[in-house]
């Protein structure tokens, strides 16, 4: 008996439909995607000839995978007892297994030989993986479920988008992490939105837009955005987990697919380049239930729904930042007076506010906007967070509070001004490790503490500049 029939996980119908694929499309390797808990996709590429034995007992992984920060360091003390973290399994190193998910195959079109599929991971006695973020988000999406509701988002991101110089490829440029590439603009910007500015990219947005659609992703625009060489996709609403499973898929083709073509896309929230504008991640999100949308008000914008799973929103909003902001750089994002949040607050179809409501009485389409996460945030961690605060929030009966007309100076908590205060809110988050367990919060927090430990031992520009004469 398989490793899938054994613990419940096979899909027989589907298993045999990705192999009659493979064999339909003469397709010469396979690659096994598993999203790591930074939303950086890892894996394995197999000969198709063994995919059938992949989709049945999974390939083998190294537990290590999930300990690394995001310099791709482990920062665990990998050969204590329970690897660090009181788990047998992942001792000395140990492996787990990545069982192919055959809902989400594809063939990837800029690679045609390629089939693709994504991973989850469990241990070899059959249990998922706790660490694992796409169980987090399963989980939620669960639970919701439980309740009677569908969670239903969509997905605004915002990114940059350079031609490629120079990639940096000398030895001296190796490093953890290494020296990053040099590049030059597609637009000078500030021509927000603007026919010429479009124009000036359509050959390389062309590339990306026929790829993307090929992959089957509710693509619905493109759109040059404000800064220079920085554009936003939007994609269509999805349920459960397809929004977030898009979303890596997403990031992970723009950026493959950018470089085949000479150019660098970087999800990066604020590069250190000048006169860039920051990038942002907008999430819309409602919950459906018995197929009506039960954001929808009935002489009013938001139900009682809506009101309380935005009350959950506001709320947890300075724990909840980790997850929808979860590098350094992001935190460079929240400025007042711009595009972005700088505290916790709601408004009509405002968008200085955290979360934007839109719609109007009676309108299925009704639905919360999130603008407050970067775009290179892990997918199931901002989903589950967002999910998991919502329905926290329901259960509680939270009251969002009238809307704020003027948004940069309502009285209302701030949200995080670093990482380092963010992972500070997620550990005294009662809800959190309600939500997410005390190992999954206790461990997300030392991986983000070791990367601003990294970034604190490090002597700025700045602080030269600063101090090197003066003093």
């Amino acid at each position: 008996m398989s490793f899938v029939e054994r613990h419940g996980l096979d899909q027989p119908g589907l298993r045999a439909d990705v192999l009659r694929q493979i064999e339909a499309a003469g397709l010469g390797v396979l690659r096994l995607a598993f999203p790591d808990q930074h939303g950086i996709l890892r894996g394995k590429t197999i000969m198709a000839g063994e995919a059938a034995g992949a989709l049945a007992n999974g390939v083998a992984m190294t537990t290590t995978l999930l300990l690394k920060d995001t310099s791709h360091r482990t920062v665990f003390p990998v050969w204590s007892a329970g690897g660090a973290l009181g788990e047998k399994a992942m001792e000395g190193a140990a492996d787990a297994l990545l069982i192919p998910d055959p809902t989400t195959f594809r063939i990837l079109p800029w690679a045609p030989h390629s089939g693709w599929v994504l991973c989850d991971a469990y241990f070899p006695d059959g249990r998922p993986v706790p660490l694992a973020t796409r169980h987090l988000l399963r989980h939620q999406v669960s639970k919701a479920a439980e309740l009677g509701f569908d969670f239903v988002t969509g997905l605004e991101v915002e990114f940059h988008l350079f031609r490629l110089v120079d990639p940096k490829l000398d030895p001296s440029d190796a490093g953890q992490p290494g020296t990053p590439p040099d590049v030059a603009l597609l637009t000078q910007g500030y021509n927000y939105l603007t026919e010429l500015r479009y124009d000036q990219i359509d050959s390389v947005l062309e590339i990306l837009r026929r790829e993307i659609q090929a992959l089957g992703l509710p693509l619905r625009s493109m759109e040059v955005e404000y800064g220079p060489s920085q554009v936003e996709f939007t994609f269509g609403p999805q349920a459960g987990l397809a929004s977030a499973d898009a979303m890596v898929l997403f990031r992970s083709a723009v950026k493959q697919v950018a470089r085949r073509h000479g150019y660098h896309a970087t999800f990066m929230c604020r590069p250190r380049i000048p006169n860039v504008m920051s990038s942002g991640w907008h999430l819309h999100q409602s919950l459906v239930r018995e197929g009506r949308n039960a954001f929808m008000g009935d002489g009013t914008l938001l139900s009682e729904t809506a009101r309380h799973y935005l009350g959950g929103l506001l709320h947890h909003a300075r724990a909840a930042a980790a997850f929808s902001t979860p590098t350094i750089n992001g935190y460079r994002r929240y400025r007042s007076h711009s595009l972005a949040p700088d505290r916790a607050i709601w408004g009509i179809d405002n968008r200085g506010v955290m979360v934007r409501a839109l719609g109007a009485p009676g309108d299925a389409a009704t639905r919360l906007e999130n603008r407050v996460g970067e775009p290179a945030a892990n997918p199931y961690l901002y989903l589950a967070s967002q999910l998991a605060y919502g329905l926290e929030g329901i259960a509680a009966r939270r009251d969002p509070g009238p809307p704020a007309d003027t948004p940069y100076e309502t009285d209302a908590p701030l949200l995080p001004r670093s990482l380092a205060e963010a992972v500070a809110a997620l550990e005294e988050s009662a809800a959190a490790r309600a939500a997410f367990g005390e190992t999954f919060v206790n461990y997300f927090a030392r991986l983000k503490r070791a990367e601003i430990a990294r970034f604190e031992a490090e002597v700025s520009e700045w602080e030269h500049r600063e101090y090197f004469e003066l003093f």
